[in-house]
C-alpha cells in the first residue's frame, strides 16, 4: 500500500532562490528608515506575511507608525520585490527541484503549490514551474498565513486528497508547523536544528535520488500510520 498520494510544496527557499530577493527588498526600506537589518534578521521574516514581516522590521527600529504608513512601507517593498523578481530566470531553480517533481509526478503522485505569496505567479512563470503543479494555492487564494494550515488543507482539497497522504516540503518552521496542523508529512530543507517541526530533513533535493527520498517519506508515513 501507498501511503503517499500527493506532494505539497513550498516555493521560496524549497524549489527556487527568491530569499535573496526579499532581503534586498527589505534591506532596501530599512535603510530607507534608518534601521539596521543584516541577513540573520531576514531569517526571522522567512514563512511569514507581508505585514508580520514588516512589523518584524520595525521592531528593530525605535519610531512608531500609523497603520496607513505601514501600508505604504509594505506596498514600497512588494514594488521593489516585483522589480527583482520580474528579471528572475529558470536558471534560479535549486538543484534537482525538477527532477523530484517530474519522478514524482511519473509515479501517479499529484502536485500542489502551497505559497502564502501573492507573488507565486509571477515567480512560476518565470522559471516555468508552473506546468509542474495540479494545484496552485497562493496569497490570492488563502487568507490566513502559515502557521494557520489554510494553504495546504486548500491543496490537498483541490486533489481531492486526504491530509494524512499528503507531504508537505518547506524550509520554514511556520510553514513547517503549519502542515503538522493540517495532519501532514513535513519533510524540511534546511537545518534541522532550525526545523524541529520536520520528520526529517534534507540540504536540498539535490542530496537525494528521488527514489530513495520518495522511500524515506513512505517508510516515515507508513510508521505514523501505524502509530496512529
Amino acid at each position: 500500500m501507498r501511503f503517499l498520494k500527493a506532494c505539497l510544496f513550498d516555493l521560496d527557499g524549497v524549489l527556487c532562490n527568491t530569499a535573496k530577493y526579499h532581503f534586498i527588498a527589505w534591506k532596501k526600506l530599512a535603510d530607507r528608515l534608518g534601521i539596521s537589518f543584516t541577513e540573520r534578521d531576514n531569517e526571522r521574516l522567512k514563512g511569514v506575511s507581508r505585514m508580520e514581516s514588516l512589523e518584524i522590521l520595525l521592531s528593530l527600529g525605535k519610531k512608531q507608525y500609523s497603520p496607513e504608513e505601514k501600508r505604504k512601507m509594505a506596498a514600497e517593498k512588494n514594488g521593489n520585490y516585483l522589480a527583482l523578481i520580474r528579471k528572475m530566470t529558470r536558471d534560479e531553480i535549486l538543484p534537482g527541484a525538477v527532477d523530484f517533481l517530474q519522478y514524482v509526478r511519473s509515479r501517479g503522485i499529484r502536485t500542489s503549490l502551497g505559497s502564502v505569496s501573492k507573488n507565486a505567479g509571477v515567480i512560476l512563470e518565470r522559471t516555468g514551474l508552473g506546468r509542474f503543479f495540479d494545484s496552485i494555492v497562493d496569497g490570492n487564494r488563502v487568507t490566513r498565513a502559515k502557521p494557520d494550515p489554510e494553504v495546504f488543507l486548500t491543496g490537498a482539497r483541490d486533489l481531492g486528497i486526504p491530509p494524512e497522504n499528503c507531504a508537505v516540503f518547506e524550509d520554514a518552521q511556520s510553514g513547517l508547523i503549519a502542515a503538522r496542523r493540517a495532519g501532514m508529512a513535513r519533510i524540511g530543507i534546511g537545518n534541522p536544528e532550525i526545523l524541529t517541526a520536520a520528520e526529517f530533513c534534507i540540504p536540498g533535493f539535490s542530496s537525494m535520488a528521488p527514489e530513495k527520498l520518495l522511500a524515506r517519506i513512505e517508510s516515515a508515513m507508513e510508521k505514523r500510520q501505524k502509530g496512529a
